[in-house]
């Protein structure tokens, strides 16, 4: 015995309104607090994009110090210098006389 599926107009009607109404939630869903659920997710790809970037930047920079240290740098040192090189000159400078200030009080 074969069974046969009739589909009524209510139930045509009841399909279409929950698709209705899923779209109508997902809406609604997507736009709470103020921020659309697009908008958050433009923002997060363009924060992970830009994270990758960093890594990327980050791989460059070491295989720099990497090539100068094989031709006899040391990148503990050239480090040292690139952080001195951002700083202001009077903030470098006051950290210089502190430095040089606690090595004469412990005799070096």
């Amino acid at each position: 015995m074969s069974k046969t599926v009739v589909i009524t107009r209510k139930c045509i009607y009841g399909t279409i309104a929950f698709a209705l109404l899923t779209r109508i939630l997902g809406l609604i869903m997507t736009q709470i607090g103020g921020v659309t659920g697009e908008q958050l997710r433009s923002f997060i790809e363009r924060i992970e994009k830009l994270e990758q970037e960093k890594a990327d930047l980050m791989q460059h920079i070491r295989d720099v110090y990497a090539e100068a240290k094989g031709s006899g740098y040391d990148a503990k040192i050239m480090r040292q210098i690139v952080r001195l090189r951002k700083m202001e000159d009077q903030a470098r400078r006051e950290q210089e006389e502190l430095l040089d200030l606690y090595k004469n009080a412990v005799g070096l």
